[in-house]
C-alpha cells in the first residue's frame, strides 16, 4: 500500500483548493452568461411566439452550455474532493460519457452558428451555394440534431472504452493518485483520443471555412461597389458577420491548441500544466458566449438594460 508524506498531503491539499476555487469561478461565470442568454431568448419567445434560425442556436447553445457549467463544477468538485468515487463503477465511465457528449454538443452547435452566418452573408453565385442560402433556415433544426446524435454516438464510444480501463494502486491511500491514475491509462483511451480529436478537428475547419468563405466573399463584394461612395447594407452584414466569426476562429484556434497540448501532456506528472490547459478549455465556451451576446443586438439591449438595473439598484442603496 502506498502512503503519502505529509509534505506531499499538504501540496495536494493546496493544490486541491487552489483548483476548487479557479473551476467554480470559471463555472459561475459561464452560468450566469449561460442563463442570461436562455432568459432574454425564452422571453422573447413568449413574446413574439416565433424564433428565426439564430436565436435557435444560440438557444440551443446557451441550454447546453449551461449544463456544460454545471456537470463540469460538480465533477470536477467531487474529483477533486472525494477522488476515490470515481474508482466506482460506473462513475467514471458515465462521468466521460456526459462531459464529451456535452462538450461536442457545445462544440458543433458553435460552428453551425460560424456555418449558418457564413451562408446567410456571403454572396455566391454557384448554384450548390444558392441552394444551401435558401434552404438553410429550415437546416438548422436537423443541423443542431445531427451534433446531438453525434455526439450521442462519441459519448457511447467514450463509455464502452473507459469500460475496458484497468485501475492500478487501488488501494492507494495517496489522494494524488487518481491523477496519475487517470495519465497513465492513455493506451486505453486512444480510440476516445481519436475521435475527440477528429470531433475538434472537425469543427475547427468548419469556422475556418466560413471565415475563409466570408472573408473572399467580402472581398469581392467591396470591388463591385468601388466605384459607389456610398457604404452599401450588404458590406455592413458583411464587416458584422465577418467580426463576429473572425472572434470565433481566434477562439477556436486557442481552444484546439489548448486541446492538443492537453494530449500532449496527459502523462505529464506536474498538475499543474493540465490545471492551466484545463483553464483555458473551460474559457473558451465562456468568452464565446460573451462574443456572441454584443454580437448579437436583442441581447446586448438587455445586457446594458441590466447593467443599467444593477447600477440604479447599487446607487439607490
Amino acid at each position: 500500500m502506498e502512503a503519502c508524506s505529509s509534505q506531499d498531503k499538504s501540496n495536494l491539499i493546496s493544490y486541491n483548493a487552489m483548483a476548487v476555487v479557479i473551476i467554480s469561478l470559471q463555472a459561475f461565470a459561464g452560468l450566469w452568461i449561460n442563463a442570461f442568454i436562455v432568459f432574454v431568448l425564452v422571453i422573447a419567445l413568449v413574446k413574439k411566439k416565433i424564433f428565426n434560425s439564430n436565436e435557435k442556436i444560440l438557444l440551443f447553445l446557451g441550454c447546453f452550455r449551461f449544463l456544460y457549467f454545471c456537470f463540469a463544477w460538480a465533477g470536477n468538485f467531487v474529483l477533486i474532493r472525494h477522488p476515490w468515487l470515481f474508482y466506482a463503477h460506473p462513475i467514471p465511465q458515465l462521468s466521460i460519457a456526459i462531459q464529451t457528449f456535452l462538450n461536442f454538443s457545445n462544440l458543433w452547435a458553435s460552428s453551425c452558428l460560424s456555418v449558418f452566418y457564413c451562408i446567410k452573408i456571403a454572396n455566391f453565385q454557384h448554384s450548390f451555394f444558392t441552394f444551401l442560402k435558401a434552404k438553410i433556415d429550415r437546416m438548422v433544426p436537423w443541423m443542431l440534431m445531427g451534433s446531438v446524435l453525434l455526439s450521442l454516438i462519441i459519448s457511447i464510444v467514450a463509455y464502452k472504452n473507459t469500460e475496458v480501463v484497468r485501475f492500478d494502486n487501488l488501494n492507494a491511500t495517496c489522494l494524488g493518485n487518481y491523477w496519475r491514475l487517470t495519465a497513465t491509462s492513455d493506451t486505453y483511451f486512444f480510440p476516445i483520443f481519436f475521435l475527440t480529436g477528429f470531433g475538434f478537428a472537425t469543427a475547427f475547419l468548419a469556422v475556418s471555412f466560413s471565415a475563409l468563405l466570408l472573408l473572399f466573399s467580402l472581398w469581392r463584394h467591396k470591388r463591385r461597389m468601388q466605384a459607389n461612395s456610398v457604404r452599401n447594407i450588404s458590406v455592413d452584414a458583411h464587416i458584422k458577420a465577418m467580426k463576429s466569426i473572425l472572434s470565433f476562429f481566434f477562439l477556436y484556434s486557442i481552444n484546439f491548441t489548448c486541446y492538443v497540448l492537453s494530449l500532449v501532456f496527459a502523462q505529464e506528472t506536474d498538475k499543474g500544466i493540465l490545471l492551466l490547459l484545463s483553464v483555458f478549455v473551460n474559457a473558451f465556451p465562456i468568452v464565446h458566449s460573451l462574443v456572441l451576446i454584443f454580437s448579437n443586438p436583442k441581447l446586448e439591449k438587455a445586457l446594458l438594460m441590466t447593467v443599467l438595473w444593477v447600477k440604479c439598484k447599487v446607487c439607490g442603496r
